[in-house]
């Protein structure tokens, strides 16, 4: 297969490409306000980032809504991935990086801890058997890196993992890049983490509905947790359809706003 690749330059940016729930917004079968509403900041595709890194493109998470966010905001290459944890709506678009080991010439990376390998390698298990007689880019081709807790380098950038709790059974990871950091589906952030999460320019942190839930912060919670790290910017992520854009934004505190898809943040 020979394609010419398209795509564009997005070098010092963080483009964010969805912030929504696990169910997106609008819901399938909701008729709330936002679900229809004409604002689309209003529409939430499942969560993840892209940083553009000296080296490439990192992606943060394969949500299901992945090929639309990619062509959305016309990114034809990623170099890299790194794994928040392991469920539906950060991993079940993996699927779509079948075109990029043409235009890497080789397996795409995946960086994440064990269970996040192991959930891929189930979900996946065709991509991990004899191609045989298949043609070429009948499956995604990948390679695992593992990570833990150590900071690690890729594409040109140091990248810090943080721990997370994800409600009382799943244990998450945050990652800190540079003066940025992206802290999406957690309810609780350990004090060790904490202590690496001052002097940011810019943190994304979840803030699932105004009220609580057991697996991830509420946006009065959220809105707690920044007051005390004290960012220059802090964006809310994960959202419901339970958080309008505008009425939301118009009563948080400075320095404080909802995430949309497609915003982009410069990284230092």
């Amino acid at each position: 297969m020979s394609t010419k690749l398209a795509t564009t330059d997005i070098r010092g940016q963080m483009i964010v490409l969805g912030t929504g729930t696990s169910v997106g917004v609008p819901m399938i079968g909701c008729g709330c306000d936002v679900c229809r509403s004409t604002n689309p900041r209003n529409r939430r595709t499942r969560c993840s980032v892209v940083l553009g890194l000296p080296e490439g493109n990192l992606l943060i998470d394969t949500p299901p809504d992945l090929r639309h966010q990619l062509l959305r905001e016309q990114i034809g290459i990623v170099q890299a991935v790194l794994y928040t944890h392991e469920h539906a709506d950060h991993i079940f678009g993996l699927d779509d990086l079948r075109l990029m080991q043409f235009h890497l010439g080789g397996p795409v990376p995946l960086y994440c801890e064990p269970a996040v390998e192991s959930r891929i390698r189930k979900s996946y298990d065709y991509a991990f058997q004899s191609a045989g007689e298949l043609h070429p880019g009948a499956v995604p081709q990948l390679t695992f890196r593992r990570i833990g807790l150590e900071p690690f380098d890729v594409l040109g950038t140091r990248v810090t993992p943080l721990r997370l709790k994800h409600g009382k059974r799943f244990d998450v990871l945050g990652f800190r890049i540079g003066n940025i950091a992206y802290c999406t589906d957690t309810n609780a952030i350990p004090p060790e983490s904490m202590e690496q999460l001052h002097g940011l320019d810019a943190l994304l942190l979840d803030a699932l509905r105004p009220s609580g839930h057991a697996t991830h912060f509420s946006l009065e919670q959220a809105i707690q947790v920044a007051h005390e790290l004290e960012p220059r910017q802090t964006y809310f992520t994960h959202m419901s359809h339970e958080l309008e854009q505008d009425a939301t934004n118009a009563v948080l505190p400075p320095g404080m706003a909802l995430a949309y898809d497609g915003l982009r943040i410069a990284l230092a």
